[in-house]
């Protein structure tokens, strides 16, 4: 039985004082998924407890920590997607949602369905999920840069995360706040099936983060699935995804990747990407901000 879980905290620029709180942050998402897989839990319920731990961590931008748009509001994309029955679902630009993973996994869980605005805030409420304030998602460091229209050197970025549970089901997920000032309404990637996320039963799974814009004209994350045929390795698909983006469009992006077997893949082309997985051929989860540290076996 193989179990493996990979995370993701945005394709980014992670400046020095930030090293550490990328890596805490990747490794207690790793840490939290993995106790539900080890415990025979689904991949999805993995992926929805990861993320929702990056989802309450300032460092990253989901949620608490989220970027802020033209407005000086935070909105929230964010969606799941399980690979055995090709099961979705996804919200986008929601405003007073604690855990937008949680939103999707709901609406995938009772019918794959992509809702945004005022209708996934009405579902998330009507089905009991957690909502407060829009204003309590603003975090003091994203407020002060929004404020003072301040040049934004470390700028968070996406969250994500790929399970392969004990029944051999993968899925993926991803959320963010999207990128600093965009338009109110603006919707990236993250929520789009197939540009920030793809699962596919029979090759693998991937979540992606970096700029929408060049993301969703190359369908990056089933891209990088297809890569995976003719059993080559995620980390090489990885690789190919991220190459044929660079190769169309200018943008940095970043994806993580599993396959059937549990092997793990991730590239991007950005300056750092902040990463970390766990499987059960691993004594400890491993965590990232640049992929020079990295020793894949392959």
């Amino acid at each position: 039985m193989t179990l493996a879980i990979i995370v993701h905290g945005g394709a980014k620029t992670i400046s020095e004082d930030k090293v550490a709180a990328n890596k805490a942050g990747c490794l207690a998402a790793v840490e939290a998924g993995w106790a539900v897989l080890t415990k025979g839990g689904t991949a999805a319920e993995a992926v929805e407890a990861a993320i929702r731990v990056l989802e309450a961590d300032q460092t990253f931008n989901a949620s608490l920590g989220a970027t802020l748009n033209s407005e000086g509001e935070v909105e929230l994309d964010a969606a799941i997607m399980e690979g055995a029955t090709l099961g979705w679902g996804a919200v986008a630009a929601v405003q007073g949602v604690r855990h937008p993973i949680s939103v999707a996994r709901k609406i995938m869980d009772e019918k794959p369905r992509f809702l945004v605005a005022r209708s996934a805030e009405r579902f998330a409420a009507e089905n009991g999920l957690e909502m407060c304030k829009k204003e309590d998602l603003i975090a003091d460091e994203q407020w002060h840069e929004w404020k003072e229209e301040q040049e934004v050197l470390d700028r968070p970025n996406t969250v994500g995360c790929v399970a392969l549970d004990a029944n051999g089901i993968l899925a993926a997920g991803t959320s963010t706040g999207g990128t600093t000032g965009q338009l109110a309404g603006r919707v990236g990637d993250s929520a789009v099936i197939g540009s920030g996320l793809y699962a596919d039963g029979k090759l693998g799974a991937c979540s992606t983060t970096g700029d929408g814009e060049s993301i969703i004209p190359v369908v990056l994350a089933k891209t990088a699935i297809d890569f995976l045929g003719g059993d080559r390795h995620p980390d090489e698909a990885a690789q190919m995804a991220i190459d044929t983006l660079k190769s169309k469009v200018t943008g940095e992006a970043g994806c993580i990747l599993l396959d059937h077997q549990g092997r793990v893949g991730w590239a991007y082309n950005s300056s750092h990407m902040a990463c970390g997985y766990m499987t059960t051929e691993l004594d400890k989860p491993a965590v990232f901000t640049k992929k020079e540290a990295s020793a894949l076996s392959h």
